[in-house]
């Protein structure tokens, strides 16, 4: 009998549970172990910044649908993990040892980068707003119902080194669409903040036409952007921001005021993954082979943000490559039928084939692109803009949710409807 045990129950781990659960036969033992004892869809978490959603809506609780499906459910941060020994250390004195471990923890949040940045309750310097958790966001909310009554000027963007631009963007649209409703729009000037070199760079280079589409919609609500920006300090309502040109040399020095701010930080490993030796690289995101496994430890596989994944390209401001959730998924998928054939004494053949799918929201419109694979060169580099993505959006939400409450990783039409518009999650399948 195995024990895999997967650390982080979110959008990677929770598929990442119930894949291999229904891969491997019941003598297997599959624990999850997650820092809180609840399940949170974070791309809804523009919405709850604005009050568009509740907490109950984009929230579950973890244990009751694990057990379910006879997988185990430990709610306590991991505190160290001995991978010589194949342990790990819970809450600070709880061992738990594994054969196969599954890294997907998300990032840690890294305010500390940017003096003043970050909610203070995150120990960031709480000058500034997040929308990573649910619990940021409903922070976010709490000041926004302030600032209503007496509004001013917004910033939004992302910080140096950020990797996830795509809820920047749509936040900044989402919560222009929620003042023009209140008819408050006029009385709140937005500046666009971020380390990419354009605006539609998103982590990626650009996909298909996003540069000219992000930058027209921007204009068409009024909005003022700095790119190449790299953010040195917050202070109470002051932005400090150097921008840099093309050659990475100083362009400018801005001082943004602001009533408001969210500012998305960059990501680095968790603690306890970081101090791992030789698993990660220098800002502690797991550096794996080709088959999601740890080029250090072969029990060891990791999927999702937590993963080492070089820039796309050299940029005047440091940029990361975002993980979006198909992509996600599709490492997910190898991680459980390599560990399937390692069982089997087969030898791993499973790759993800990173393919993204991503549905920005603007509020009243939206934003899709289909990146096949995400990291370029690609086969297929679309971007297309519509009323149709905000109702994709929405449904996608409620779509996910449900996929999360019945255990099912891929349901039958979602892989069929998928594989007919040529994406797919495997460029090869191993059979257990």
């Amino acid at each position: 009998m195995a024990h895999i045990v997967i650390v982080g129950a979110g959008i990677g781990g929770m598929p990442a549970a119930y894949e291999i659960r229904e891969l491997l036969g019941k003598e297997h033992r599959v624990t999850v172990v997650n820092a809180t004892d609840y399940f949170q869809f974070v791309p809804s978490n523009p919405w709850i910044a604005v009050g568009w959603r509740e907490r109950e809506q984009i929230t579950l609780p973890i244990a009751p649908y694990l057990q379910r499906k006879g997988i185990d459910f430990i709610a306590k941060p991991v505190t160290a993990i001995d991978a010589a020994a194949n342990r790990l250390t819970l809450g600070g004195d709880q061992a738990l040892d594994y054969d196969y471990l599954v890294i997907t923890t998300g990032p840690k949040l890294s305010f500390s980068e940017v003096p003043g940045a970050g909610p203070a309750s995150a120990g960031g310097g709480g000058f500034t707003h997040s929308i990573c958790s649910v619990d940021h966001a409903q922070e976010f909310f709490a000041d926004y119902q302030k600032f209503l009554e007496n509004p001013g000027p917004v910033v939004i963007g992302a910080m140096p080194g950020a990797s996830c631009f795509g809820p920047a963007y749509e936040f900044a649209f989402i919560l222009d669409t929620d003042l023009r409703k209140r008819k408050l729009r006029n009385k709140v000037p937005i500046t666009y903040v971020t380390s990419e070199p354009y605006i539609g760079h998103l982590g990626l280079g650009g996909v298909g036409d996003s540069k000219s589409m992000l930058e027209s919609e921007m204009r068409n609500r009024d909005m003022k952007w700095i790119t190449n920006a790299k953010t040195t300090k917050v202070e109470d309502g002051k932005l400090f921001v150097t921008q840099l040109d093309d050659l990475g040399n100083v362009y400018k020095e801005h001082e943004v005021g602001f009533k408001l701010s969210m500012m998305l930080p960059a990501f680095k490993g968790v603690d306890a993954v970081a101090a791992v030796p030789n698993l990660c690289n220098p800002r502690g995101f797991v550096l794996i082979d080709e088959f999601q496994r740890s080029k250090a430890y072969q029990n060891i596989f990791s999927a999702g943000v937590c993963v080492a994944i070089p820039p796309v390209e050299v940029t005047p401001v440091a940029t990361g490559t975002p993980k979006t959730g198909y992509m996600i998924e599709s490492m997910v998928g190898a991680i459980a039928h390599n560990i399937a054939a390692d069982l089997a004494g087969k030898p791993a053949t499973s790759k993800g084939t990173w393919n993204a799918i991503c549905l920005a929201d603007m509020g009243d419109t939206g934003a899709a692109f289909v990146a096949l694979p995400q990291i370029p060169p690609r086969n297929v580099n679309w971007f297309k803009k519509g009323k149709w993505v905000h109702l994709a959006k929405i449904g996608f939400e409620k779509y996910f949710m449900r996929k999360i409450r019945n255990g099912n990783s891929e349901p039958v039409y979602e892989k069929y409807v998928l594989k007919a518009l040529g994406i797919v999650r495997l460029t090869e399948k191993s059979k257990p």
